[in-house]
C-alpha cells in the first residue's frame, strides 16, 4: 500500500542554505543555471543534452510536480539564500521495498564546499525519519569522484558497479553503487554529530 508524502516542502540547511520546491517561476533562474554550468555538467549528467530552453527547464519543474503528486518522488532546488545553485531529490519511490535513490547536481563554482553533503544528510533524515524507508541508493558514475566522495563521505556501501549503466551522449558509462540502510544511517548520524560537537568545542571555549 503506498503511503502520503508528508515531508516538508521546504529544508533549512543552516548557513543560508535550502532545499525547496521548484515553481514554475523558477524556470529561467534553472535554465540559466544549466546553460552557465552546461560544460561541468554535460560529461555526466545526461538530461543537459535535452535542455535547449527555458521551456525545457519549466517541463522538468512540471513533471517533477506531478512526480511529488503521485506519490513517486520529490525534486528540490537547493538554494543559497535566495540564488538555486543546483538541485537535490529522490528518483522513483518503491513504497513495497520500502527503498528509493538519491540524484543531486551543483554549480562548477559551488563545489567542495560541504554544500550538497549537507542536503543528502538532510534527504537521508527524510527517506528514513519521514517516510521509514529501509534503503536508499546512490548511483554514480565510476570516474565520476566528486559525485562518488559524497555517498563515500556519508558512510555509504559500495555494492558494486554496474556496466553500461547510462549513455550520456554518444557515451555509455558504468556506474558505481552505494547504499545506506535505515539502521546504517541511525549509527552514521550519530557519529557525523558527536564529530560536528566536537569540532565546535574549540570556538565555545574561545567564545567563552
Amino acid at each position: 500500500m503506498r503511503k502520503t508524502l508528508r515531508v516538508a516542502f521546504a529544508i533549512d540547511l543552516g548557513e543560508g542554505l535550502s532545499l525547496r520546491a521548484l515553481d514554475d517561476a523558477d524556470a529561467e533562474e534553472l535554465f540559466t543555471l544549466i546553460e552557465t554550468n552546461r560544460a561541468h555538467l554535460a560529461a555526466w549528467m545526461p538530461f543537459v543534452g535535452q535542455t535547449r530552453g527555458v521551456a525545457d527547464s519549466l517541463a522538468f519543474i512540471r513533471a517533477a510536480r506531478r512526480q511529488y503528486e503521485d506519490n513517486r518522488g520529490m525534486q528540490l532546488a537547493l538554494l543559497q539564500g535566495k540564488q538555486i545553485i543546483g538541485v537535490a531529490g529522490f528518483h522513483a519511490i518503491d513504497w513495497t521495498r520500502k527503498s528509493t535513490s538519491i540524484g543531486y547536481w551543483l554549480a562548477a563554482d559551488r563545489q567542495g564546499a560541504g554544500t550538497m553533503t549537507a542536503a543528502v544528510c538532510a534527504l537521508l533524515d527524510h527517506a528514513f525519519d519521514g517516510w521509514l524507508l529501509n534503503r536508499v541508493e546512490i548511483r554514480a558514475g565510476v570516474l565520476n569522484s566528486r559525485s562518488r566522495a559524497i555517498p563515500q563521505r556519508l558512510g555509504f556501501r559500495e555494492e558494486g558497479v554496474l556496466r553500461s549503466a547510462e549513455r550520456i551522449g554518444t557515451r555509455v558509462i558504468d556506474h558505481a553503487v552505494y547504499v545506506m540502510t535505515a539502521r546504517e544511517w541511525k549509527r552514521t548520524a550519530r557519529e557525523l554529530g558527536r564529530a560536528l560537537r566536537a569540532s565546535e568545542q574549540p570556538a565555545r571555549r574561545q567564545v567563552s
